[in-house]
């Protein structure tokens, strides 16, 4: 098993076309946080992939909104921040991860293992977010512009779905007018350190099959959630 996650590694590494000076960057983003639950911190802070994944959002969100406000130049602000939450939300970074092979290289505890979070859409997502952190740290922002446009270039060239100010009164207005009652939300989860939590919400429609969604909040999760419904039924 060793030997097959250590292949996965420099298979991911090649994909991520960046070759890193400090490996143990790449290994630490790789490093899911069950791996270290109970252990003592290290001189340099936690060695999980939480704190490069806080980072690499914030790396992520730069990349995009200057790649669309170079790319949409005539967008007004609502435009470009709808194009941006499609870019950077859960979904997309785990079809990112996907694409690269992320989950054989993950470095999970072996609960974690059992219970497919190689195959977690979350747990793939935060660990894309680490890599693009990880790769900033060891060659700077140039390099991970460059990851970026190769490993985005798919939801890059998508074609936008129409998109929705306030997903939620959409999906109210779309219930009332099928004669149902008003959406329900509730928390299903939350994971996560406390600077940096992920929630899970489901969103359930009267007679319609219940959808869940990731947020880094409960409002942003209930908001990707309605999205999702939307998208599903075909309102949107």
């Amino acid at each position: 098993m060793a030997n097959l996650r250590a292949e996965a590694v420099v298979a991911l590494e090649t994909r991520l076309g960046h070759r890193f000076n400090d490996k143990a960057l790449l290994e630490r983003a790789l490093t899911h946080a069950s791996v270290g639950e109970g252990a003592p911190v290290g001189i340099h802070g936690p060695r999980d992939n939480e704190r490069l994944e806080f980072l690499g959002d914030r790396v992520l969100g730069l990349l995009v909104a200057e790649r669309l406000s170079a790319q949409f130049p005539t967008a007004d602000e609502g435009q470009l921040s709808s194009r941006l939450h499609a870019l950077v939300d859960k979904g997309a970074c785990a079809r990112v991860g996907e694409a690269l092979g992320v989950g054989p290289a993950l470095r999970l505890s072996p609960g974690e293992t059992k219970t497919g979070g190689r195959r977690k859409a979350g747990v793939i997502a935060d660990a894309v977010e680490a890599i693009l952190a990880a790769v900033y740290l060891d060659g700077g922002l140039d390099a991970a512009k460059a990851l970026f446009e190769r490993a985005w270039s798919d939801e890059l060239s998508a074609p936008p779905s129409r998109t929705v100010t306030n997903p939620k009164s959409a999906l109210q207005e779309w219930a009332q007018g099928q004669g149902r009652p008003l959406p329900t939300y509730r928390i299903a989860d939350r994971t996560g350190s406390d600077h940096a939590p992920t929630f899970t919400v489901e969103v359930s429609v009267q007679d319609v099959q219940p959808l869940t969604a990731q947020g880094r909040s409960r409002q942003e999760a209930e908001k990707a959630a309605a999205t999702a419904l939307l998208k599903r039924e075909g309102v949107i």
